[in-house]
Parts: C-alpha cells; sequence; structure tokens
C-alpha cells in the first residue's frame, strides 16, 4: 500500500471523483446500510486489501456486513461517512493501526472512541509470509512516497541486486538470468520460519487473532504472493474470527477465489520442497493474464535508475536474504 504524498489534499478530491458505479459499491458505507434484521448485528471489516476479503469470508444470514473502502484510500472526505457507521455497528473486525494514520484519525483506539461502548471488536494482523516467493519483498516504509515499482508491487531481491550493480557502472547477468542460484531447500525453510516467527512477534506486540500457526506448511493455495492470502488461509481464519466475535463458528459460504488479480511466479525449486503437487509457473499472473518475468524485471530495472531512494531501502531491508541466496553487491559486499 503505497501512500499518496499528500492525503489531506488527495482524498476529499478523491471521494468526490467517485464514479456512479464506485459510489454504488460502497453505496452501504457512503448512505447508511439499512437496518439489519432483529438480532442480527451489523459487522464491518477496517484494514488493507485482505479486509473486504475477509468481510466476504464472514458475511452470512447471522451477520450483515458493510463493504468499506481499503484503509490507506481513506480521506478526509471519508471521515464523514465512517463517524456515522461506527456508532452503528454492532462487531467491528480491524488491524492494528497506529495513531493518526497518514495524517488522519484512522488509528485504533481512534476508531474505538467513536464506537459504541459494547462494541465487540476484533484485531487481526496483516498476514505477510515470503515462504513460498522467498525472493520478494513488500516494502512501504514510513515517509518514503509511491515506493511500489510497476507492473507488480513486489521487489524481487535479485532484481534489485542487479539494479546496484548497474548503478554502480558495472554490467550484471542479463535480464532474466539467474544472479544466483535458485532458492534451495535450506533457503525456502529458512525463509518461512522467519516469515513465521515475523508474524508470531506482531501479533504477540499488538494484541491481535493468531495466524501463524495456519502457516506451518505454506502452500501456493495459501499465498498468492507475499501479501494476499488465498481462501485456504482466509477461510480458517474466518471461523476463528467469527468465533472471538461470538458468532456461530460455520465454513464459509464464499467459493470463488478471493484475492485472485496478481498471481506470482512459482519457482520449480520451492514448489518441490512447499507443493510438490503444484506446477511451477515461470511467469506472473495479473487479472489472468500471464506476464513473462523478463517484462517485469526489465520494468524494475528502469524504475530503480529514477528510484534510488527505494533501491537503497529494498538492499539494507534484504541484506540476510542476501547471504541466504548468495548475491552480492558491486565489490563483494553481502
Amino acid at each position: 500500500m503505497s501512500a499518496p504524498t499528500s492525503p489531506a489534499a488527495t482524498s476529499t478530491a478523491w471521494t468526490a471523483a467517485r464514479t456512479p458505479a464506485e459510489r454504488a459499491h460502497y453505496g452501504d458505507f457512503y448512505d447508511g446500510p439499512p437496518a439489519p434484521p432483529e438480532g442480527v448485528p451489523l459487522l464491518a471489516v477496517l484494514g488493507n486489501c485482505q479486509a473486504e476479503s475477509l468481510r466476504l469470508v464472514l458475511q452470512d444470514d447471522d451477520v450483515r456486513t458493510v463493504r468499506l473502502p481499503a484503509l490507506h484510500e481513506l480521506g478526509p472526505g471519508d471521515l464523514e461517512p465512517l463517524h456515522r457507521l461506527l456508532p452503528r455497528l454492532d462487531l467491528l473486525v480491524s488491524q492494528p493501526v497506529g495513531e493518526d494514520y497518514r495524517g488522519l484519525p484512522l488509528g485504533t483506539a481512534q476508531v474505538l472512541d467513536r464506537a459504541r461502548p459494547d462494541l465487540r471488536h476484533v484485531l487481526v494482523p496483516p498476514v505477510r509470509h515470503a515462504g513460498p516467493y522467498p525472493c520478494h519483498l513488500v516494502v512501504h516504509p514510513p515517509g518514503l512516497a509511491d515506493p511500489d515499482p510497476p507492473l507488480v508491487a513486489y521487489h524481487d531481491v535479485r532484481t534489485a541486486v542487479r539494479a546496484a550493480w548497474l548503478r554502480a557502472g558495472r554490467t550484471p547477468p542479463p535480464v532474466g538470468a539467474a544472479l544466483g542460484p535458485a532458492p534451495d531447500a535450506a533457503t525456502v525453510a529458512a525463509v518461512c520460519e522467519d516469515s513465521r516467527a515475523q508474524l508470531a512477534l506482531r501479533e504477540a506486540r499488538h494484541g491481535t487473532l493468531v495466524a501463524h500457526d495456519l502457516l506451518l506448511a505454506p502452500t501456493f493455495a495459501h499465498l498468492r504472493t507475499v501479501n494476499h492470502p488465498g481462501n485456504a488461509l482466509l477461510k480458517p481464519l474466518g471461523r476463528r474470527v467469527r468465533t472471538a466475535l461470538g458468532l456461530t463458528d460455520r465454513p464459509t459460504r464464499v467459493a470463488r477465489p478471493l484475492l485472485d488479480h496478481v498471481h506470482a511466479p512459482r519457482e520449480a525449486s520451492v514448489a518441490a520442497v512447499l507443493d510438490p503437487a503444484a506446477p511451477a509457473r515461470d511467469h506472473w499472473l495479473l487479472g489472468g493474464r500471464p506476464v513473462p518475468v523478463a517484462e517485469v524485471e526489465a520494468a524494475h530495472l528502469a524504475w530503480y535508475a529514477t528510484r534510488p531512494d527505494v533501491l537503497d531501502v529494498v538492499l539494507a531491508r534484504s541484506v540476510a536474504l542476501r547471504g541466504l541466496l548468495g548475491l552480492e553487491l558491486p565489490g563483494g559486499t553481502p
């Protein structure tokens, strides 16, 4: 999720610029949801791109849900409808959010201050796990504007190392050629363990529901990208949320694939370790359209040349991973 450089200047216009179709899509949020049947609680899920999928998993005949825009899309013009909605909610599921998120009072405590005292609230962690995609990073440091590269919003550490070689005036291997060995079993295991430990640490720090144990044996069905879980994870997580909210534990009615727009490539060496029954795939899928890895690499290399600030962050955050992969920066530094 990348934040605009000036949320205060952006979001009022952004809300006003909604097309009729977009406004209808979030109609219950902007216009207020109809009262649910007596005894049926009203629920909303507030968070990033995973929140809407979790809402769909929770929706059933024993609860009425309200579709909200993603948290990073909210701006000043959205505060009024949010403040109208919060006192009406019986149930709220949210991800932990710091105070004054993007300059707006959208922190967890600030949101709860606007809700009813008897609101039932459950915190869920935003799930990130790099096991099936051990070379990929998501980078959204505070204060760094527009850190997402083009085509796909994921950094491949091997491409970042190539960019570092080019920046140093050195010739890296050509685009599409491996700069280091493919992730082996030990690397995949180390990345899985680190991702699981980091998720458990975030859960403990923020007091969220536990999800890390659902990824003891991650497969491509659990994660479509580093931060886009699939139905195999969202369904059991949704059942835990229902139980925590005091709802009846029941399987979700959602049958269609969730968070299905972006699928990362599946490297053969990773599939052999984590998901031997799944076929390897040497391309991205964007809305069902195959996009070659080489095309993404070329776009990212060109972009890194214009964004050395982002490249520096990616390199700083990937020291341990580069060591596991045997990738060296120009001059032989890890």
